[in-house]
């Protein structure tokens, strides 16, 4: 698969985000930077990759989180071909849990 380039970033917003130290502070801050459609898009595309990361099938994401199957698609290459953030998020709030 060949990568675009990426976009270029500057690092101030994820150490913003890194700054924060709790759940309030964290959903304030994405309140302010974001809209209610983009938070629920987010909010959507993180839940259909946990679900994809726990092995649900493409047509159990559809119908519980209301995603297209082009979402879970997409969701599911950056799963498989990503920069393995996803997978980091996973294991360590899976060591939270413990």
């Amino acid at each position: 698969m060949i990568r675009k380039e990426k976009m270029p970033r500057t690092d101030e917003m994820y150490k913003a985000i890194l700054a924060l130290k709790t759940l309030e502070e964290c959903k304030a801050f994405f309140n302010d930077l974001c809209s209610i459609s983009e938070i629920m898009a987010l909010e959507q595309r993180f839940t259909v990759a946990r679900l994809l990361y726990n092995d649900l099938s493409y047509s159990a994401i559809t119908e519980k989180t209301k995603a297209s199957s082009a979402i879970v698609s997409r969701v599911n290459r950056s799963l498989i071909y990503g920069e393995g953030g996803y997978k980091i998020v996973f294991e360590r709030l899976g060591e939270e849990e413990k």
